[in-house]
C-alpha cells in the first residue's frame, strides 16, 4: 500500500516572514505506521519546495498512492487560513485519481468530522483520534476490516457517514517512535526569515488549563472535548534523543517548542537542560507557556538559557482579574509582570500577545488592554483576533449568537489575523482598525526599538524583532482590508 502525505504550498502570518517547517502530524503519523509495517511512505511538500497546487496535483498524479494524507496539527503556520488549501488538493486529487482514499485529521477536523464530510465528498476519511486511530484504519483499509468499527475515524460506508467509536487517548507518549523527518525536505525550513536550518517541534499534547477560546479545543473528538484538558508529555529523555537527531543528523540551529505549555512541569524543564547540557547539543530554543509555569520555572531560567533558550512567549489575552477568570486563563495579574520582570533579567526575549474579539469587548476595553500590556512592556506584541474553535466555548457564545454559520466559514479569513466575529458592541471593522491601532502604537514607541537592538539578547532574537517589524503593514492589511496570505 502506497501511503503519501501531502502538504499544499500555504503563505505564514505576515509577522513571520518566511516561515516554514516540516508538518508535525505527518512526521508523527508517518513513523507510526511505519512502526506498523507500512515502509512504503513518503511526503509531498508543496510548502517547503514552494509548489503551486496544479503542480502539486500532477505530482501526486505522477507517484499515483493508494492514500493521501492531509492535515495540521499547529497553529502557527496560520490558523484555519490552511484548511481551504487541503480542500483544494482533495478536489484536484480525487480528480486526477478518484480510486485514491484522502484522509484528512488534525486542525478543525478532528472536532467537526461529519460537516467535513459532508461539505467535501472527496474527502473518504477524518482522523479524530491520535496515531493509534490513523493506523488503525490503515490496517482496515488494508485488510478490508468493518471502517464502522476503527475507533477515533470517521468513514463513509455505503454512502452513509459512520462515526466510529471514541479511542482513549494515548497515556505515554514515549511509545511512539521518533519523528519521520528522514521523508522531508529537511535543508528547506526556516522559521522567521532567519532562522536555518529550523524546525518545530511538540513535545506534550493537551493543557490543564482550559482558556475559552483556545484552538487546541478542536484537537479532539467532538464526543469527548475534556481529552484537550489531559496534559500529556514526552520524558526529557526523549525530547532530547529528537533534538540530538535533528542536529547531528540534520544540522537544526534552531527549534520552537510549540506546545502550549511545554513548561508545566519545572522539573521536566531542568531535567531537558541538564541532558542539553550534558549532549553538548547547541539547538537554540524558543518555548510557550502560561505566566503562571513561567514563573513556577524562576529558579530554572538561568539554566535554561544557558542551555539555548533566546525567547519566551506566553499570552497576556486580557487585562483585569475579572476577565482572566471569565476567559479561565488560570493566571493572575501578578503573573502576567512577574514573567516579563523575570525573562528580562535574564536576557530572554518576551513575545507577548493579547485578544481582542470576546463577546463583551468594548473599544474602551481593547484600548485599556493595549495601555497595561504598553506599560509591563514586552519585546514584541502580536495582537490575535478570537476566532472560534469547535468545541471551544467561545464556539459555543458565538453560535449562540448567530455569529457563526459553519457552512459558509470563509477560512482564508479565519487566521487569527483577520477579525471574523463582531462582539457586542463592535463590528468586524471597528476590530480591525483597533487591531491596527494597538500594533502601530505598540511598535513606534519612542526607545522600544532601539533597546531591544542594543539589548544583551542573542542576535536570533533581534532578527525575529526586525522580521515582526517588517510584516506589522503586511498585518494591518489583513486586519483592515481583508488582505488574505495564508
Amino acid at each position: 500500500m502506497k501511503i503519501l502525505f501531502v502538504m499544499p504550498k500555504v503563505g505564514a502570518w505576515a509577522t513571520h516572514g518566511v516561515h516554514r517547517s516540516p508538518n508535525q502530524l505527518y512526521a508523527h503519523w508517518a513513523a507510526y505506521i511505519r512502526e506498523r509495517g507500512y515502509e512504503n511512505v513518503s511526503v509531498l511538500d508543496g510548502k517547503a519546495d514552494q509548489i503551486p497546487m496544479g503542480a502539486l496535483v500532477e505530482q501526486v498524479k505522477l507517484k499515483n498512492p493508494d492514500i493521501v494524507v492531509m492535515g495540521e496539527q499547529l497553529h502557527g503556520y496560520g490558523g484555519y487560513g490552511v484548511l481551504r488549501h487541503f480542500k483544494d488538493a482533495a478536489i484536484g486529487i480525487k480528480k486526477a485519481l478518484p480510486k485514491t482514499k484522502i484522509i484528512l485529521g488534525g486542525l478543525w477536523y478532528s472536532a467537526m468530522p461529519v460537516p467535513t464530510l459532508e461539505e467535501i465528498p472527496e474527502v473518504d476519511f477524518i482522523v479524530m483520534g491520535e496515531e493509534e486511530s490513523f493506523g488503525d484504519l490503515i490496517e482496515a483499509i488494508d485488510k478490508n476490516k468493518p471502517l464502522k468499527d476503527v475507533g477515533g475515524v470517521t468513514s463513509r460506508v455505503n454512502g452513509a457517514i459512520v462515526m466510529g467509536p471514541h479511542k482513549p487517548l494515548m497515556e505515554d507518549l514515549d511509545k511512539l517512535p521518533l519523528p519521520a523527518y528522514d521523508l522531508f525536505p529537511m535543508d528547506k525550513y526556516v522559521g522567521h526569515t532567519y532562522w536555518k536550518p529550523f524546525v518545530d517541534m511538540v513535545t506534550s499534547r493537551g493543557c490543564p488549563s482550559a482558556c475559552t477560546f483556545c484552538y487546541e479545543w478542536d484537537q479532539f473528538d467532538p464526543r469527548s472535548p475534556s481529552d484537550f484538558l489531559k496534559w500529556r508529555a514526552k520524558s526529557p529523555e526523549r525530547v532530547m534523543e529528537e533534538l540530538n537527531l535533528l542536529h547531528r543528523k540534520y544540522g537544526v540551529k534552531v527549534v520552537v517548542i510549540q506546545d502550549d505549555n511545554f513548561n508545566v512541569d519545572p522539573e521536566r524543564v531542568r531535567k531537558f537542560c541538564e541532558l542539553k547540557k550534558a549532549a553538548h547539543n547547541p539547538i537554540k530554543w524558543v518555548s510557550l507557556g502560561r505566566a503562571v509555569d513561567w514563573v513556577n520555572c524562576e529558579s530554572i531560567l538561568p539554566l535554561m538559557k544557558e542551555n539555548g533558550l533566546f525567547m519566551g512567549v506566553f499570552g497576556i489575552e486580557v487585562t483585569t482579574q475579572s476577565e482572566l477568570k471569565r476567559i479561565a486563563k488560570g493566571i493572575t495579574i501578578d503573573q502576567i509582570k512577574k514573567t516579563i520582570e523575570i525573562l528580562r533579567k535574564n536576557d530572554i526575549a518576551i513575545v507577548a500577545d493579547i485578544m481582542m474579539g470576546f463577546d463583551y469587548d468594548t473599544e474602551e476595553i481593547i484600548k485599556q488592554r493595549f495601555e497595561f500590556t504598553d506599560q509591563v512592556d514586552p519585546d514584541i506584541l502580536w495582537v490575535g483576533y478570537v476566532t472560534p474553535a469547535p468545541n471551544s466555548p467561545m464556539w459555543r457564545i458565538a453560535l449562540k449568537k448567530n455569529w457563526i454559520d459553519v457552512k459558509k466559514v470563509d477560512f482564508s479569513q479565519w487566521d487569527f489575523l483577520h477579525p471574523v466575529i463582531p462582539t457586542d458592541h463592535l463590528s468586524t471593522e471597528d476590530l480591525g482598525r483597533l487591531g491596527s491601532w494597538c500594533m502601530r502604537e505598540f511598535f513606534s514607541k519612542p526607545g522600544r526599538i532601539n533597546r531591544i537592538m542594543e539589548s544583551n539578547f542573542d542576535p536570533l532574537a533581534k532578527l525575529c524583532f526586525q522580521d515582526v517589524m517588517a510584516g506589522v503593514g503586511k498585518w494591518e492589511a489583513a486586519a483592515t482590508k481583508g488582505q488574505v496570505q495564508i
